[in-house]
């Protein structure tokens, strides 16, 4: 098995270049079969499958187009545009607890290239600035 991306972490923290997606997406539920719901038009971000049912990422705009009337979470995706490794030690933790300092809620996916962060639509400007200057003090370090 080989190992992919980046593991040092202050190369991770100096280099990340968060980028925001100018969508707005929202948390849906439902515990309908995974087979039986419309993926390819839904166009999920994430799918979560747990006991209780199914958590799909998605716009707002889809979700409401499929008939998900109980959204939550209307956030924007930061994508750190930086290939960390499935085993780096410390960048979730790092930006996580800079964002928490700011009062910035989050919820933090990793993908196999990629590591996501939705936040609140009211604050995405402000956890760019935040993870911004993080990436500029890792920088000088």
């Amino acid at each position: 098995m080989t190992k992919s991306g980046i593991e040092d972490l202050t190369t991770l923290l100096a280099t990340m270049e968060p980028s925001l997606d100018p969508e707005t997406y929202v948390f849906i539920t439902t515990t309908k079969p995974l087979s039986s719901l419309p993926l390819s038009t839904l166009d999920p971000q994430l799918i979560a499958q747990e006991k209780e049912g199914i958590t799909i990422v998605t716009t707002e705009t889809l979700a409401r187009s499929h008939g998900f009337t109980e959204i939550t979470f209307p956030c924007r995706k930061i994508s750190l545009t930086i290939h960390s490794s499935l085993e780096a030690v410390g960048l979730i933790a790092t930006i996580t607890d800079r964002l928490k300092d700011s009062r910035i809620s989050t919820n933090v996916v990793s993908g196999f290239f990629h590591d996501h962060i939705y936040v609140p639509v009211a604050r995405a400007e402000e956890a760019m600035q935040v993870l911004e200057k993080l990436a500029e003090d890792s920088a000088k370090e």
